[in-house]
């Protein structure tokens, strides 16, 4: 059994998967969880690495998911954890089942401060643990024909920030990852392939994962991945409304 421990949301596959490898690759045992049964073959991947890993194939969406990831925790301590659960949508807000678009607020927002706050008060208590929230760019910008989940993005940005400030002092250092459009299968899965950011040039996942983890490790409050990424964050702070 390793000395650090972490829990990696949305780690079947793209940036989670990454992220968890790059924990794996540092030592740190693992609890992985995603929405999908890939989880269990990069489970096994990550064994390979030397480390202790469990994995779960829940719905973090909800939370009875949340509560059953937090209890396989079993108590120990956790040194990382790692939010990266997040789901997209294409087409227009009016054209969208409201299922899934509640599938999506539920799994970006939701499901992803609950676990945070479960994790984080016990972080509080010990004072210590590092938090990587997986934000993006997409939040300081309106989406058309993608606005339920840069609102997500927007608040998971504004939250993630905030909670840093909070827990100033207390040991517990909060990071939000932004990165732009990264080659996994998101816009796939949002039914995205036929937009213009579905079909542009995007980042390298291992890349965005080891500039989110490195951000972590160094406690730093926030990191945009790519220089295209940073220059389109700088301009929609100026740009007006």
């Amino acid at each position: 059994m390793a000395e650090r421990f972490a829990i990696v949301t949305g780690a079947s596959a793209g940036i989670g998967y990454e992220l968890a490898e790059k924990c794996a690759r540092e030592g740190f045992d693992l609890l992985i969880a995603a929405d999908r049964p890939e989880i269990t073959t990069a489970a096994e991947t990550f064994r390979h690495l030397g480390v202790s890993v469990d994995a779960l194939h829940v719905d973090l969406a909800t939370t009875e998911g949340v509560d059953k990831l937090y209890a396989a925790s079993s108590g120990r301590t956790v040194d990382a954890q790692l939010a990266n659960a997040r789901h997209g949508l294409g087409k227009g807000f009016l054209e969208q089942d409201f299922d899934e678009v509640r599938h999506v607020i539920d799994t970006n927002v939701t499901g992803t401060i609950y676990l945070i706050q479960k994790v984080a008060r016990d972080m509080r208590a010990r004072r210590q643990g590092r938090i990587l929230i997986t934000g993006s760019i997409a939040g300081f910008m309106p989406g058309t024909y993608q606005a339920v989940y840069n609102g997500t993005k927007a608040f998971i940005d504004s939250f993630s920030f905030a909670l840093r400030a909070e827990l100033k002092d207390t040991g517990v250092t909060v990071t939000c990852l932004m990165p732009g459009a990264t080659e996994t299968d998101f816009f796939e899965r949002a039914d995205m392939l036929d937009t213009k950011v579905g079909q542009s040039e995007k980042d390298d996942p291992a890349d965005v994962a080891k500039i989110g983890f490195d951000a972590m490790m160094r406690g730093d409050g926030d990191v945009v991945s790519g220089w295209k990424n940073k220059l389109q964050s700088a301009i929609a702070n100026v740009t007006p409304a």
